[in-house]
């Protein structure tokens, strides 16, 4: 059974497994280091490694999407997404790091395009990104891309609680 499910994450592109957070002391160790970066959909958490360590070459990503977030297919949509963006953009994060993503119950109602938008910032204001990325959205005739997403939305500012 195990060859099968690896046979079928090569075939379906999903996040290899070796890239894949999935024990609780993993994801514990990564909120024990209390390095986070946030904005109005995800929450940020980043563990770091020694450049000398054996693990400089490994790069992790675990998502957690809590009940608050909506019912099974609201948090399973939102945990896929996510998973499709890290996936895409795994040549463009820097290595050497465990991430988690904690996610917002906003993130339930934000489109593909805003999820990546916000995990480009986030990655970004983390100092994990090797290059700028093009952000997803239309293509314009440049061919760089644009984000229909306003920049208070990514950034999580001229947003006020009273």
């Amino acid at each position: 059974m195990a060859a099968r499910a690896n046979v079928r994450a090569k075939g379906t592109g999903l996040l290899p497994r070796a890239e894949r957070l999935t024990r609780r002391r993993d994801f514990s160790a990564v909120y024990a280091r209390k390095r986070s970066w946030a904005n109005p959909l995800l929450v940020l958490y980043v563990r770091r490694y020694d450049s000398a360590g054996t693990d400089a070459e490994t790069r992790r990503f675990g998502f957690s999407v809590s009940r608050k977030v909506g019912k099974a297919h609201d948090r399973n949509g939102v945990k896929r997404r996510l998973r499709a963006i890290c996936r895409e953009h795994g040549r463009s994060w820097r290595r050497g790091f465990d991430a988690v993503f904690v996610a917002r119950s906003a993130s339930a109602s934000a489109s593909y395009e805003e999820l990546h938008a916000a995990v480009v910032f986030l990655m970004g204001k983390a100092g994990l990104l090797l290059r700028e990325l093009p952000s997803a959205g239309a293509t314009s005739a440049a061919g760089s891309v644009s984000v229909p997403v306003s920049a208070d939305a990514v950034t999580g500012e001229g947003t006020s609680r009273a």
